[in-house]
């Protein structure tokens, strides 16, 4: 069979025929009830949905964690100037319970005075009278005068100084003797003595 003839226009050109060739199938109209376009467009628009609705998932999930980001970093500024302030204090109390235990510590360290008095009664030579005792915060005074011959007081005033210190009782007690200060009585001609005996423990000197 011949192909159909071709009009030819007024300018002598061929147009093509009235209908598609049907056996071509890309030039055939697409004559399906739903399109194929319309299912590429639509699953485009569901997938840019989607990829919206993920983007604006995770900026609300940024936006939270942002809040309680926030919301921490308050706390740990509150919490921080408490803690700072708890600090000062527990700094100015343990102070305080410092200067408290050394008095508490130098008052129990302290001997009874009585148990000073009876013992130094007990213990010093007939030789040496004892004209007073001074009881001081870091230790006892002794202020005795030495009897018999001036030659020999001087040495048992540092014999007394000696048994003081080495006594089994008050020995213990005190840190060191030290015989301070040796005169001669214008008026009696006999030497006047001055003890000190350091208590052990007392408090600290500055």
């Amino acid at each position: 069979m011949a192909p159909p003839q071709t009009k030819k226009s007024d300018a002598g050109l061929a147009v093509p025929p009235w209908h598609p060739n049907i056996r071509i199938v890309e030039n055939l109209p697409d004559t399906k009830v739903v399109r194929t376009a319309f299912f590429v467009n639509g699953a485009a628009i569901l997938v840019a949905i989607a990829l919206l609705l993920v983007l604006g998932f995770q900026e609300w999930k940024l936006y939270e964690v942002g809040k309680q980001i926030n919301a921490w970093q308050r706390q740990i500024d509150q919490d921080k100037k408490q803690s700072a302030e708890a600090v000062a204090m527990y700094q100015s109390f343990k102070q305080e319970e410092t200067k408290t235990k050394e008095v508490v510590d130098f008052i129990a360290s302290k001997p009874v005075l009585s148990e000073i008095i009876l013992r130094i009664g007990l213990m010093t030579p007939k030789k040496i009278a004892l004209d007073g005792l001074d009881f001081r915060e870091t230790g006892v005074s002794i202020r005795a005068t030495v009897k018999g011959a001036p030659d020999r007081a001087s040495g048992d005033a540092s014999a007394y100084e000696k048994q003081l210190r080495a006594d089994k009782v008050l020995g213990p007690m005190f840190r060191d003797v030290n015989l301070l200060t040796m005169r001669r009585n214008s008026s009696t001609g006999r030497l006047v003595i001055e003890l000190f005996c350091e208590y052990a423990k007392g408090p600290k000197k500055t």
